[in-house]
């Protein structure tokens, strides 16, 4: 992510994230409230240097139900302090004794009638505090003006990546012929394309248009996975753009024509043709193209200095997208292994 190119200017300050799960805080914003009735549990949780999955099959083993009776709408970090929701059909099952339940806090639990999708929520809530923060802070501050009026680009984070990178290697292998468990496969598809999206977009930074039309420019509609396009820039969209109501877009690799033109299309497909073992796996596994913005708006984004060495940011991000892409603009982090 340190090779990627910034947007404004690169980051002014040194400093160590995640000292303590603490440091790391995250708030899903479902959007909705419970039904109030029906066969599933609507669950608020609140969970301490513990993995989403983990949580999930211990709800289900906690409530005697199979796992895939157990929904959740988003992946939370391992590392921080993270409340999100899950879901749990009990079909004529006794609720058990929430406030019992040994490995997180449930704060609710209230009665629904659908179990919670992958993807069904409106963004998430962080705050984020830095520590042992070295740098100027007359920079700090201007890049942290410039992230709020202008967003950051919209990478995808490491985590999409594994362990130094190596999901792509991985994601090589199993398109040449390597045989992968269907999860893992999953994983490996999302890299993939992650990876041809990055490059797009680190381009286009590069540029300095990740912000801006390019001819054919495909658009994305903000709050949805709704695209439009090719439409070159015209004044009737300059108040759209400029409210964050629409965002330039890049590739999410696949099979059939891209959408985009001109400009644009040129660009993306000399991007694909670079990465071709990855873009060749994606068509030949069957994924269609898709489109995802280019620019991400940090959302009430606020910042509060402690004493001389500490620094805390808090904002709010539409799903699928990565608090670290925000932070990596104004500092560069160093984490516990």
């Amino acid at each position: 992510m340190q090779e990627l190119p910034y947007a404004h200017g690169g980051p002014a300050l040194r400093a160590r994230l995640r000292r303590e799960p603490e440091d790391f805080v995250v708030d899903e914003i479902l959007g909705y409230e419970a039904d109030g009735d029906g066969e599933h549990v609507l669950l608020a949780v609140r969970k301490r240097e513990a993995n989403t999955d983990w949580i999930a099959r211990e709800l289900a083993r906690f409530a005697d139900v199979p796992p895939l009776a157990v929904g959740y709408a988003g992946l939370k970090d391992r590392h921080a302090v993270t409340t999100q929701a899950f879901s749990v059909q009990l079909a004529g099952r006794p609720d058990p004794d929430w406030a019992t339940f040994p490995h997180a806090e449930v704060l609710s639990a209230k009665r629904h009638r659908r179990k919670l999708k992958r993807g069904a929520l409106a963004g998430n809530r962080f705050v984020l505090r830095l520590h042992e923060v070295q740098g100027d802070r007359e920079v700090a501050e201007a890049r942290l003006a410039a992230v709020a009026a202008s967003g950051v680009p919209n990478y995808f984070g490491e985590q999409r990546f594994g362990l130094g990178g190596g999901n792509l290697a991985r994601a090589e292998a199993m398109f040449a012929g390597r045989r992968v468990d269907k999860k893992t496969r999953s994983l490996l598809l999302s890299a993939a394309r992650s990876h041809i999206f990055n490059v797009v977009l680190a381009e286009r930074v590069a540029r300095g248009c990740w912000n801006t039309a390019l001819d054919g420019e495909i658009w994305s509609l903000a709050g949805s996975r709704s695209w439009f396009g090719p439409e070159s820039w015209s004044e009737a969209l300059a108040p759209r753009l400029a409210a964050f109501d629409i965002h330039p877009s890049g590739p999410l690799w696949g099979r059939g024509a891209l959408p985009s033109a001109a400009a644009a299309a040129e660009l993306e497909s000399r991007i694909a043709t670079q990465c071709a073992a990855l873009a060749q796996g994606l068509e030949a596994a069957g994924l269609e193209q898709d489109r995802r913005a280019l620019r991400l708006r940090a959302d009430a984004l606020r910042w509060h200095w402690f004493g001389d060495d500490s620094l805390e940011l808090s904002f709010s991000l539409p799903p699928g997208t990565y608090a670290t892409v925000v932070l990596r603009e104004v500092a560069r982090t160093a984490e516990p292994e």
